[in-house]
């Protein structure tokens, strides 16, 4: 398991959820990780854990809504490690309120867009220049949604957000491409953390998994190998794609779980 040695890699938001597994399997991998987020102790104990199965890892503090954190972030890391190779823009704020067009306020519009969009997007933007001075240039990779995929009822701004982010991840792909730097874009579909699965509730897992191709909600560690794979040498030519990583969700028509309900396959 060396598929990353040798690489650096930060992980933004890697204090749960998604973020962790992420962090995890790039240092099994052979990275060293750079675990960041707000919360100091549990991204210590994401730390400690990597160490305990051999791998290096250390936690930076970072607010993805704070440029002079981001800033930071990777100036530390290139002089703690002497460069950066890998950057996973997985920091987003999911909690935030959200609603339907006539529900939202633009403050709200506006902090949704300043987490997830305008975070990712500096983040993207600041560590391009340490990924330049690397000879094999890097990769960086976007967590998006599924919300960007369709309108929904709600989440509105979240949804658009997220869209961006599909576009920022081709627009970064085609701009530095010949600087062998890749950008790519993992969408996950229902995912269940330690974080998040209390909170979910069943009604809405069972309506997942009703159109889930798979006989299975999706964990943080599916997300981590397609990461695993997107920052590592293998994916050499693969650039500016978004991947759905969601047993299939976006794969059929809408109509598909009503008609498995009716033993049809067809009208």
């Amino acid at each position: 398991m060396e598929r990353l040695n040798g690489k650096v890699a930060v992980v933004t938001g890697s204090t749960s959820g998604i973020g962790v597994g992420i962090a995890k399997l790039f240092a099994a991998e052979g990275a060293k990780v750079v675990v960041c987020g707000r919360r100091e102790e549990k991204g210590q104990a994401v730390v400690d854990a990597i160490k305990a199965e051999g791998g290096e890892a250390y936690y930076h503090f970072m607010d993805i809504t704070d440029t002079d954190c981001i800033e930071k972030l990777f100036a530390d890391t290139a002089e703690k490690y002497g460069k950066i190779d890998v950057l996973v823009n997985n920091a987003a704020n999911v909690a935030l309120k959200d609603g339907r067009v006539d529900e939202l306020t633009i403050e709200m519009w506006d902090k949704i867009f300043q987490s997830d969009m305008r975070g990712t997007f500096y983040a993207t933007k600041c560590v391009l220049p340490y990924l330049e001075k690397n000879e094999n240039g890097g990769s960086i990779i976007n967590i998006g949604s599924m919300a960007s995929c369709a309108g929904d009822l709600s989440s509105t701004a979240y949804a658009c957000a997220k869209a961006g982010v599909d576009m920022l991840t081709k627009s970064t792909a085609l701009q530095y491409g010949k600087k062998n730097i890749r950008c790519n874009c993992v969408r996950p579909g229902l995912i269940v953390t330690p974080d998040n699965d209390a909170h979910v509730p069943q009604v809405l897992k069972d309506i997942f998994l009703s159109n889930i191709m798979v006989n299975r909600y999706g964990c943080p560690e599916d997300i981590g190998h397609m990461c695993v794979y997107l920052a590592s040498d293998e994916s050499a030519y693969v650039t500016g794609q978004i991947v759905n990583v969601d047993g299939g969700l976006n794969s059929h028509v809408p109509t598909v779980a009503q008609f498995k309900e009716l033993n049809s396959r067809t009208w």
